[in-house]
C-alpha cells in the first residue's frame, strides 16, 4: 500500500516537474536577483558597489517615491469603487430578458479584448482639444462656446478623470463577465418567492441579488486594487505621468529610475516597497473578509 502511494506520489511530481522548473526560473530566481540588487549599486551594464541599505534607507526618505505611491492611490480610490458599481450596473441589464440581451453582452466586454495602447490612442483621439470626439460634441450641443477648448490632459483634475474613464471603459468587460455569471447562479426559486411574498425590484436587488454577489465582489475588489496600484502603460501614453508629474504612478517612476536614469538597484528597491504595501492590503483584506464570514456563520 505505501509504494503505490509513493510511486502515485511520484508520478505526480513528474506531471508538476515541467512546471516547477519553468516557475523556479522565470519567477522565484528573479525575485531573489531583485532582492540581491536592492543592495547594490547596479546598473544596466553591471552589478557594481556593495551599499548594504543605502537604497532602503533613501526609498524611505524619497519625496518623489511617496507622492508617486500617492498618485497610484488616488487611481485606487478612483477606479475601484468606480469599477464595482459600473459592473454591478452593467451585469444587471446584460442579464434582463430583451432582444438586445446578446448586443449588450457584446459591447459591454468588446473593449477588453483592445490591448492597452489601443484603448490609450483611441482615449486620447476623443479627449484632445480642438480635434477631439468630447469637445467637438460639446460645441455642437453648445454647452461650450465656439472659441473656447477644455484641455482634458493638461489641468491635473481633468487628467485624473479622463484617465479614470478611459481604464473603465477599457477593463470594466472582465469583472463585468465575472458579475454576470454570478448573477445567473442565483437560483430563479428565490427571486419568484420574493416576488409572492411582494418584494419590489428595489428589494430584491438589496435582499437577495446583492448578498449573493459578495463573494466575488470582494474578490473582484482585491484583483481591482492590486491591479490598479500597478498601473502604467494608460497614465504613460495618455499623459505621460503629466501634468507636472502629478499622474505619475510608482510603476512609472520604477521605469524611469531604473533604465532612464540607469539605477537598477534603487529601482528594485522601489519595487519591493511596492511589493510589500500589496502584501499588507492583501492579508488585511483577507483578515477582514474572513472574520466578516466569521462573524456571519
Amino acid at each position: 500500500m505505501r509504494m503505490k502511494k509513493m510511486r502515485a506520489d511520484v508520478q505526480a511530481l513528474m506531471f508538476l516537474l515541467p512546471f516547477l522548473v519553468v516557475y523556479v526560473l522565470f519567477t522565484i530566481w528573479p525575485m531573489i536577483k531583485g532582492v540581491e540588487m536592492t543592495f547594490y549599486k547596479w546598473t544596466l551594464i553591471k552589478k557594481m558597489d556593495f551599499i548594504g541599505l543605502d537604497n532602503y534607507r533613501q526609498v524611505l526618505q524619497d519625496r518623489e517615491v511617496w507622492e508617486a505611491l500617492w498618485h497610484s492611490a488616488i487611481f485606487v480610490v478612483l477606479t475601484t469603487p468606480t469599477m464595482i458599481v459600473l459592473s454591478i450596473s452593467l451585469a444587471l441589464i446584460a442579464n434582463r430578458q430583451s432582444v438586445l440581451q446578446k448586443f449588450y453582452r457584446s459591447i459591454f466586454f468588446i473593449p477588453s479584448v483592445l490591448s492597452v495602447a489601443v484603448a490609450s490612442y483611441l482615449g486620447l483621439f476623443v479627449f484632445q482639444p480642438y480635434t477631439g470626439l468630447v469637445n467637438s460634441i460639446l460645441h455642437l450641443i453648445q454647452m461650450l462656446p465656439g472659441d473656447k477648448e477644455i484641455f482634458w490632459l493638461t489641468e491635473r483634475s481633468l487628467a485624473w478623470i479622463v484617465i479614470t474613464l478611459i481604464t473603465l471603459w477599457w477593463t470594466v468587460g472582465f469583472n463585468f463577465i465575472l458579475h454576470l455569471s454570478a448573477i445567473q447562479e442565483i437560483p430563479d426559486e428565490i427571486y419568484e418567492a420574493a416576488k409572492l411574498d411582494g418584494a419590489n425590484d428595489n428589494q430584491i436587488f438589496w435582499r437577495i441579488t446583492l448578498p449573493y454577489l459578495t463573494p466575488i465582489t470582494k474578490t473582484i475588489m482585491m484583483l481591482q486594487i492590486i491591479a490598479s496600484f500597478k498601473v502604467f502603460m494608460q497614465i504613460y501614453i495618455i499623459t505621460g505621468g503629466g501634468p507636472l508629474d502629478q499622474t505619475r504612478p510608482i510603476i512609472q517612476l520604477i521605469y524611469q529610475t531604473g533604465f532612464r536614469k540607469n539605477n537598477l538597484g534603487y529601482a528594485a528597491t522601489m519595487s519591493y516597497l511596492l511589493f510589500v504595501i500589496l502584501l499588507v492590503l492583501s492579508a488585511l483584506q483577507y483578515w477582514v473578509n474572513n472574520r466578516k464570514g466569521a462573524e456571519d456563520r
